[in-house]
């Protein structure tokens, strides 16, 4: 984090140091980050315009493709909406204040609208969402594995949003946290509390957006490509681990500053790399409607297998996790493939070929085996150091599962990702993954200790 912070620090030094910046390129690095962020910010919430039909809209005000009415209109009230922050944030006599938050909100949704609903009973109606007016249901919401996420109850809200806004206008007199901090932490304290019935998201990262232009530093533009990774931060972060959502907000700050630097140093920013984006897009949207035909075999397996750098995930995971050896007695590392346990990475590496060996030369995937269904690590730490009676055992570990047509990772209990099987794990998403594993593994190692 302090490494981050740091190379944040060293970026926007050379960017202040281009001030003033030449007018025409300023209007073209504005540009490209109103288009890059009002894209972004709606297609994260559903909102299906193109990249294309973004910037027809909002810089030739002119409309294309087959849409509904709501998602043009929610595309230009954000515009509206983000200007309104830049002016806010240029306002320095004009604290963050509860009204503002609702006016931003009343800007974002423009008008009244009904939604379909669930009622209690799981029966299906709809719901009226208002504008400018905090909730008055509970806007919790169903995750994959069943469980309900709690937000803030309608009772609750206003008092928890007074507390952030209170909160807020106090860090930023006292100035003890870094601009990304202090950002990152009012994007997340305002979703945690969920204070409207919809519009939750672009709000937040409008609010976040607010707090960094306040501080001299370019807004923050999640990628719509990269809400796998956006949402994990934000998972990472309800299980207290908080610094990992600043720090992938860190990262967004320093793509941002790294545009603005290439803006204000003339560089081209438009056209062939919008182009690009266009394209990749719509390849993601071919590749990820064709997976749905990819059927787990031994050949698929291995291509993920090598593609998602296993080996390299389960050599970082053991590096990682001995930093407690010295805590316990003794410790014990176990690789499985199918219940079989070889025993070093080099030995699970070479078992994972051999389901392959011989399909070289092959034209039919109808004939490849599918006799693989999970690879795991597991780490057991032995008799603690300090008072083995109370923690004799504790394990952690790192598993693949592989279904018909996807496959899950686990770290420890926890479902981390569901994949299919054409996406592959990132380098990011595996120091993600180590994280939280290693975070859990602490936090019982602390619990258990001390019984």
């Amino acid at each position: 984090m302090d490494n981050q912070i740091a190379t944040i620090n060293e970026l926007a030094k050379r960017l202040w140091e281009l001030q003033p910046i030449k007018p025409e390129y300023q209007e073209r690095i504005n540009g490209k980050v109103r288009l890059e962020f009002n894209y972004n910010s709606n297609h994260i919430e559903g909102n299906t315009l193109t990249y294309g039909e973004t910037k027809l809209l909002l810089i030739f005000d002119k409309t294309s493709g087959n849409h509904d009415l709501r998602e043009y209109e929610e595309m230009k009230a954000h515009d509206v909406a983000f200007e309104i922050i830049k002016e806010m944030a240029a306002d320095k006599e004009r604290p963050l204040s509860e009204s503002i938050i609702r006016n931003l909100h009343e800007v974002l949704l423009v008008r009244p609208y009904w939604r379909d609903a669930v009622t209690s009973s799981g029966q299906p109606s709809k719901k009226q969402i208002q504008v400018g007016t905090y909730k008055s249901a509970p806007n919790h919401v169903l995750l994959p594995n069943g469980e309900i996420f709690k937000y803030a109850t309608p009772e609750e809200t206003p008092a928890l949003m007074q507390e952030l806004v209170d909160w807020y206008r106090k860090e930023e007199d006292a100035g003890e946290l870094h601009p990304i901090q202090l950002a990152a932490l009012l994007h997340y304290r305002f979703v945690r509390i969920h204070p409207f019935d919809d519009g939750n998201g672009r709000l937040s990262r409008l609010l976040m957006n607010y707090s960094l232009l306040r501080n001299n530093y370019p807004p923050v533009i999640i990628k719509s490509e990269d809400k796998r990774n956006y949402l994990f931060a934000l998972n990472q972060a309800d299980t207290g681990n908080l610094d990992a959502f600043v720090y992938y907000i860190g990262q967004q700050l320093i793509w941002s500053l790294e545009l603005y630097i290439n803006g204000a140093n003339g560089d081209n920013l438009e056209e062939e790399a919008d182009l690009n984006k266009e394209i990749e897009l719509w390849k993601r949207q071919i590749v990820a409607n064709q997976s749905k035909s990819i059927r787990k075999n031994d050949i698929t397996i291995y291509k993920l297998y090598d593609g998602s750098e296993i080996i390299e995930l389960f050599q970082l995971f053991q590096d990682e996790i001995s930093v407690f050896y010295n805590l316990f007695q003794n410790h014990k590392v176990i690789y499985s493939v199918n219940e079989q346990n070889p025993p070093t990475l080099k030995d699970l590496d070479l078992q994972m070929r051999n389901y392959v060996r011989g399909y070289e030369n092959l034209t039919n995937d109808e004939d490849v085996s599918d006799r693989i269904n999970e690879i795991s690590i597991k780490i057991g730490l032995i008799d603690y150091q300090y008072n083995h009676e109370r923690l004799s055992f504790i394990q952690t570990g790192i598993r693949f599962n592989f279904q018909k047509y996807h496959y899950i990772v686990q770290a420890h209990n926890n479902v981390l990702y569901e994949r299919k099987y054409n996406e592959f794990i990132t380098s990011e998403e595996r120091i993600l993954i180590v994280k939280t594993a290693v975070r859990d593994l602490f936090e019982r190692i602390k619990v258990e200790s001390t019984k």
